[in-house]
């Protein structure tokens, strides 16, 4: 097997790759890293090179075969270079460099959505890609990440997405008001999420309202949405609490209300084909 061509943690291109670890770096680039074989699998047509050790070119050579035939640089690394590239403890010998590839709000306008979530205050960059991983997965057709909450690029973020990142429209910097504005007009109704809200997810239901379509709002993880967001939405609603848990945790509660609504989107108007982005 061939040597290795990046094997000195000095070289241009590894200290390049380090330097996206600060959002300043990734925002000055427009570059960002996606690491792991699933990430890289979904990134493909967003890939500006793949860095990929050899004991792991072999494990996934349809993923590095996917890669070639897309005209996509791939260079061979040693196992430090790519620790020192990776943010995660345990490395899986693939890092992919990446194009941005967050959509304008007003592209995700004109698409008519029918279910979008929208992060507002949310910090966490964990959470964040969970919750981008459960609109993915409930179908949704949009994400939003206002200006309040935290880089959608954040190498944490990319990480708890697992590729979902890749799937769908992601709109990022918004102000919350304008996000909600810009829905509003859009035809979509415009719910928060909030435990203390006044309406229940499950009377909700019961009521017929959920097929329209609908922007969900999920504030901070600490602190949930503050009183003047909360008054922006046409509603306020918790989700119901049966058992004897204090609450539910932010992307545990965004998937119950995504679900909700794509669930009475399907019963009310049949089920939606979802695409790939």
């Amino acid at each position: 097997m061939a040597a290795p061509e990046l094997t000195s943690l000095r070289s241009p291109r590894v200290v390049a790759a380090r330097r996206l670890a600060k959002r300043s770096f990734r925002g000055k680039e427009r570059r960002f890293l996606a690491e792991g074989p699933q990430s890289v699998r979904e990134a493909v047509e967003h890939l500006v090179e793949l860095y990929v050790t050899p004991d792991a070119a072999g494990r996934h050579a349809d993923i590095v075969a996917a890669v070639h035939a897309a005209g996509v640089p791939v260079l061979t690394a040693t196992d430090e270079v790519i620790a020192e590239m990776s943010e995660t403890v345990t490395p899986q010998g693939l890092v992919g460099l990446c194009r941005f590839l967050d959509t304008p709000f007003e592209e995700i306008l004109a698409g008519r959505p029918r279910l979008v979530a929208v992060l507002a205050h949310v910090r966490d960059p964990g959470n964040a890609g969970t919750v981008l991983r459960c609109a993915d997965a409930a179908g949704a057709d949009a994400v939003v990440l206002t200006d309040a909450s935290v880089d959608l690029y954040n190498p944490k973020s990319v990480r708890a997405s697992v590729g979902s990142i890749f799937h769908l429209p992601v709109a990022v910097g918004v102000p919350v008001e304008e996000a909600v504005r810009g829905l509003r007009g859009a035809g979509v109704r415009i719910l928060a999420a909030d435990g203390a809200g006044d309406r229940d997810l499950d009377a909700e239901l019961d009521r017929g309202t959920m097929g329209d379509p609908t922007a969900w709002i999920f504030g901070n993880e600490a602190w949930g949405l503050p009183e003047e967001t909360r008054a922006l939405a046409d509603a306020v609603v918790r989700v119901p609490i049966h058992g004897k848990a204090e609450s539910l945790n932010l992307a545990t509660a965004a998937a119950v209300c995504l679900y909700a609504s794509a669930r009475a989107q399907r019963a009310s108007g049949g089920c939606r084909s979802v695409t790939s982005s």
